[in-house]
C-alpha cells in the first residue's frame, strides 16, 4: 500500500513535466509540417482560419458536456479578456509566427521562440506577478539569464557565419517541391525580416500566457475558456484574410499537406494545447509552461536537418546555446524561489489565525504538549512567541 501511494504522489509530481514535454514533440511536428505547407504556397492567413476552426471543432463538444455544471457567467470584462486572448494568440502571434516561418526555418523560428521564458518573466514582474528583490542571488541569477536570452537571439538575429553539417544530413533525401533556404541577397533580408516578425510574435504569445493566468483566476473552466477563444480567434482571422487576402481561391484546401497542416495544428498545437496549459498554470504559473522551449528546438534541429534539407549556420548554433544557458539560468532562479516558498508554507502550516469579532484568535495544531510538571522543572523549555495583530471588525 505504501509502495502505491509513492508511486502515485511520484506521478502526480511528474504530471506537469510529462505534460509539457509531450506538448514540445507536438509542437515540432506542427513547425515541420508547417513549413512544408507554407513553402507549397498556402497563406498563412487561411491556415491560421482553418487551424483554430478545427480547434473550436474539437474542443468546444468536450466543453460543452464535461463543464455545463461549472462554468461561469461571462460578464462584459471577462468576454473584453477572452476577445483580447483571441487577438493575441490566433491573430497576431500565429500569424506573424507564421510569416516568420515562412522567411526563415523552423529550427531558427523555435530558437528565436526561446526567449518566451525571458520575456514572460519580464512581463511577470511588470505586473508583479513575480516578485524581484536584487539583494537576493536567485533574483540577480534571473536578471542575469534574461539578459543572456535576449542577447542569444539578437545574435541568432544578426550573425550566420558557417554552414555546420551534421552527421552527413547532405546526402538525405528530401520530399519532392520542397524549396530549400534562399541563399541570396534577397534570401538574406527574408531572414533579418523573418527575425523581427518572430520576436513580435514570441512577445504578443508572452502577452497572451499573462492574460490567460489572469483569466483563469476567475474563469476556471479550462475547456470552455481554451473553446471560446479558438472561436473568437476564427472570426477574427477570418476579418484579417479577408482584408489581407483578395484572391477568392486562397480559400480552397483538398485533401493533401494544406488540410493536415491545419487539421494537425487545429487539434494538438492549438485546442490541446491551449488546454493544458491552461491546467499546468494554475498549479506552477506561466513562467514553468514556458520553460520547455528548449526541447522542441533540439528536436526541430534534428527533424529539419535529416527531413527538410535545413541549414545550420554556426550564429545560429551559438545563439541558441546562450539562449538556452539563459533560460535555464531563469529557471534556476525560479526553482529556488519555489523551494523559499515551500519552507514558508512549512513552517506556518502549525499556525492558523482567523478573525473573530475584531481580533485574530490563534489556534496550534499538534504544537509541543506543555505540561505543568515539566514547566517545574529547571530543564530549557522552548517557547513560542507569536505577534498578534488586531484585525478591525467586519
Amino acid at each position: 500500500m505504501e509502495g502505491d501511494k509513492c508511486c502515485s504522489s511520484l506521478f502526480q509530481r511528474c504530471k506537469p513535466y510529462i505534460a509539457m514535454i509531450c506538448l514540445q514533440f507536438g509542437f515540432a511536428g506542427m513547425n515541420i509540417i508547417t513549413k512544408v505547407s507554407l513553402n507549397r504556397g498556402m497563406s498563412h492567413y487561411v491556415l491560421v482560419v482553418y487551424r483554430h476552426a478545427f480547434a473550436t471543432a474539437a474542443i468546444a463538444p468536450f466543453a460543452i458536456v464535461l463543464e455545463r455544471k461549472i462554468r461561469p457567467r461571462i460578464s462584459f470584462l471577462m468576454f473584453m479578456q477572452m476577445f483580447v486572448l483571441g487577438l493575441l494568440g490566433p491573430v497576431i502571434d500565429q500569424n506573424l509566427y507564421y510569416a516568420g516561418l515562412k522567411f526563415t526555418s523552423p529550427t531558427y523560428s523555435c530558437a528565436i521562440s526561446n526567449i518566451l521564458p525571458a520575456m514572460t518573466f519580464v512581463m511577470a514582474v511588470i505586473f508583479r506577478m513575480e516578485k524581484l528583490d536584487m539583494r537576493k542571488l536567485r533574483c540577480q541569477v534571473k536578471v542575469i539569464g534574461t539578459v543572456i536570452t535576449v542577447a542569444g537571439a539578437m545574435l541568432m538575429t544578426l550573425y550566420k557565419g558557417q554552414v555546420i553539417n551534421i552527421l552527413g544530413s547532405q546526402y538525405m533525401h528530401h520530399p519532392r517541391n520542397y524549396v530549400a533556404e534562399n541563399n541570396t541577397d534577397s534570401g538574406e533580408k527574408d531572414w533579418i525580416k523573418g527575425s523581427i516578425l518572430l520576436i513580435i510574435a514570441t512577445f504578443s504569445w508572452s502577452s497572451f500566457f499573462i492574460l490567460q493566468a489572469v483569466t483563469l483566476r476567475k474563469y476556471a473552466a479550462q475547456l470552455s475558456l481554451t473553446a471560446i477563444v479558438c472561436f473568437l480567434g476564427t472570426l477574427q482571422s477570418i476579418a484579417v484574410t479577408f482584408v489581407m487576402e483578395s484572391k477568392p481561391n486562397v480559400w480552397n484546401i483538398g485533401w493533401d499537406m494544406n488540410l493536415l497542416a491545419a487539421a494537425y495544428a487545429g487539434i494538438i498545437s492549438s485546442g490541446l494545447t491551449y488546454y493544458v496549459q491552461g491546467i499546468v498554470m494554475q498549479k506552477k504559473g506561466p513562467v514553468f509552461v514556458t520553460a520547455f522551449s528548449p526541447l522542441m528546438m533540439i528536436i526541430v534541429a534534428i527533424m529539419g536537418t535529416f527531413i527538410l534539407a535545413e541549414k545550420l549556420y554556426l550564429g545560429g548554433v551559438v545563439g541558441a546555446t546562450l539562449i538556452v544557458i539563459g533560460l535555464y539560468s531563469v529557471l534556476w532562479g525560479k526553482n529556488k524561489e519555489n523551494k523559499e516558498i515551500e519552507a514558508e508554507t512549512t513552517i506556518t502550516e502549525g499556525t492558523k489565525c482567523c478573525v473573530e469579532n475584531g481580533g485574530l484568535k490563534t489556534v496550534i495544531e499538534e504544537g509541543v504538549e506543555i505540561n505543568d510538571i515539566e514547566m517545574q522543572k529547571d530543564e530549557p523549555t522552548k517557547v513560542l512567541r507569536v505577534t498578534i495583530i488586531s484585525a478591525p471588525k467586519l
